[in-house]
């Protein structure tokens, strides 16, 4: 994002962020997806590209991000975030 939207307001952004979710869990189990990503990107890493710094600081950066979502989220039932997505976007 380059510039602040003007119009958002903070219930727009929590609406947007449950749908994210949402969306996320229908797709896969997210619970997955740090061992996913490890396993794609020690692959990667053992080829020439692998060599890339910046690249090597991105990956990091995923698995991390991914780790934080599953821990954020894993104490709880696909049910309970299904039903807490819907509750709040139907606010």
């Amino acid at each position: 994002m380059t510039k602040e939207n003007e119009k958002t307001s903070e219930p727009d952004v929590i609406t947007a962020m449950a749908k994210f979710l949402s969306d996320l869990w229908f797709e896969d189990d997210f619970r997955d997806q740090p061992e996913h990503l490890s396993e794609i990107f020690e692959t990667i890493l053992l080829t020439e590209m692998g060599d890339d710094q910046d690249l090597r600081i991105k990956m990091v950066g995923s698995i991390r991000t991914s780790k934080l979502l599953a821990n954020a989220l894993g104490p709880f039932s696909d049910t309970e975030i299904n039903n807490a997505c819907k509750k709040i976007m139907n606010a």
